[in-house]
């Protein structure tokens, strides 16, 4: 197994930061490989916000699930699809494009997501923890107030870095599904009955299917927080 495969392997998100700074060299790393990122049609359908006001990643550790974690990190980026700059550069240029749709959208936040997860990547190889942010997504009108994104440029994915505890490093990661739940032969394959419960067996050692099922359901699926983002969502969706 080489370098970069063993890094994924043992790559697990991080909340916990030494209070020390990530070398100005090392962030600038970090942010040109993000920019190396595989693209569609190399247009870079994104723009990486630094966050290095202190207030504002106070803000956003607020608004976002009021996650006090995110006020510490020594590096805060958010990745936001954007629709809007290569709009703008066709009307510079007297074209007449169409206004961007969803279909623009999807392609931005695959690009977003590839170009935030070469950053974890990165960082991961130079020792330096990562965490993803979904509740960058959630209450989608006051991320997109605090950080002055125009129309059509939406928060795709908020990153925080910095350097993990010793408590953080030995932490063991979280299991993952085997593999043949995962990956389906050319078709996908519905996986019911017995075989749900096998697939998840790994994470009900301690209690039973049902309880566990029912406990995650709760604390993710029906949450407050889960139904706040679809709701912000498809709010923002309605501009397109």
């Amino acid at each position: 197994m080489n370098e970069i495969i063993d890094s994924l392997y043992h790559r697990k998100s991080v909340r916990v930061y030494e209070d020390r700074q990530i070398p100005e060299e090392m962030k600038n790393l970090i942010l040109e490989a993000a920019m190396q990122a595989p693209s569609a049609g190399c247009q870079q359908l994104y723009t990486i916000l630094d966050i290095t006001d202190q207030k504002l990643k106070e803000m956003l550790a607020e608004s976002c699930d009021h996650q006090s974690f995110i006020a510490n990190a020594k590096m805060v980026l958010v990745f936001c699809a954007d629709c809007k700059k290569w709009y703008d550069a066709y009307l510079e240029a007297g074209c007449e494009p169409r206004k961007p749709g969803v279909g623009d959208l999807m392609l931005a936040i695959t690009d977003t997501a590839i170009a935030a997860q070469n950053a974890v990547v990165a960082a991961e190889s130079l020792g330096i923890g990562s965490c993803y942010i979904g509740d960058i997504m959630e209450n989608c009108e006051e991320q997109r107030r605090l950080l002055h994104l125009p129309e059509y440029v939406f928060p795709a994915v908020m990153l925080v870095f910095g350097w993990p505890t010793e408590q953080q490093r030995m932490r063991k990661k979280p299991e993952r599904c085997e593999r043949k739940y995962i990956v389906h032969e050319n078709t996908y394959r519905s996986i019911v009955g017995e075989e749900l419960r096998e697939m998840f067996a790994y994470q009900c050692k301690n209690s039973t299917y049902e309880e566990w099922c029912s406990a995650f359901c709760n604390r993710k699926y029906n949450s407050d927080f889960s139904k706040e983002m679809s709701r912000s969502v498809s709010e923002y969706l309605k501009q397109y």
